[in-house]
């Protein structure tokens, strides 16, 4: 949900109004937000974030290609402040767990009005994620699937979590980074939103470069190379400088394969078709 940035510095005058995609961009010496309120658009894919801390987004999707495209309208950015539906004078959002322990826990009554006040302009396929070192693990394969939804609600969770029921009644599914624990899941949900965003039709310049990179075809991503052609001793291997493509494909292959059968047995297992004699 963004307008995009303006140029005022025409040597000839105030630059005349243009279109840019489904917006109108007009000259102004104000810079604009990534993020500010302007109308949904039908058709783009959408992150609703529920988050104690909004002014933590767009952080490092406002830059680059996830920046641009955020820019150009290719997808939009939308956070939901849980401390609006805090509760008393004092806005609160947790309280103690119940049975006693360590923590608090964030509460229902403060998390399921903001989850439906995100979910209000969803339509379509449009899951619910919630950042736990407990859930699933998020991989390649779900950012693809993430991608081809209308857009994705994500939880941000803080403190000891979320109450349960919440999770139940919303259908919420569970995602972790990894195997460790973070202070919040904002920096999860960032992770997760550019793996998916650059699966965006029009995001990425090049889209072999998904098909072609790590964990899209079972394997790591072979070694990669460029100018110079000779550095600190090292040269480029000679069958990249062959022209042989066939070669190429077939060296890329086999990088591939050695990678991920030494650095991850767990995928190389997954993989097929193995070479002969591998096992």
């Amino acid at each position: 949900m963004t307008t995009p940035p303006t140029k005022t510095n025409a040597p000839d005058g105030p630059a005349k109004p243009r279109s840019h995609g489904r917006q109108s961009v007009r000259p102004t010496l104000k810079p604009r937000e990534l993020m500010q309120d302007t109308p949904d658009y039908a058709g783009v894919w959408r992150a609703e974030i529920v988050t104690l801390f909004p002014e933590l987004f767009p952080g490092v999707l406002g830059a680059s290609l996830t920046g641009r495209a955020l820019q150009e309208g290719k997808w939009q950015l939308r956070t939901h402040d849980l401390r609006d539906y805090g509760i008393g004078k004092h806005r609160n959002v947790d309280d103690t767990p119940a049975g006693g322990g360590a923590g608090m826990v964030m509460r229902a009554d403060v998390v399921g009005p903001a989850i439906e006040k995100a979910m209000s302009g969803a339509a379509g396929r449009w899951p619910i994620l919630y950042m736990s070192p407990r859930g699933r693990r998020f991989d390649q394969a779900m950012a693809a699937d993430l991608a081809k939804c209308s857009g994705v609600t994500m939880l941000c969770g803080r403190f000891e979590g979320v109450d349960e029921r919440v999770i139940e009644h919303y259908g919420i599914t569970e995602v972790s980074l990894g195997d460790f624990v973070m202070t919040g899941g904002e920096l999860a949900a960032q992770a997760m939103i550019d793996a998916t965003v650059r699966l965006l039709p029009g995001v990425l310049g090049n889209a072999e470069s998904t098909v072609e990179e790590s964990h899209s075809s079972g394997l790591l991503e072979h070694p990669q190379y460029t100018r110079p052609a000779e550095w600190m001793g090292r040269e480029i291997p000679s069958v990249l400088m062959s022209g042989n493509h066939g070669e190429i494909a077939k060296w890329r292959l086999a990088q591939g394969e050695r990678l991920t059968e030494q650095r991850r047995p767990d995928m190389w297992a997954k993989y097929s078709p193995k070479p002969k004699g591998k096992s």
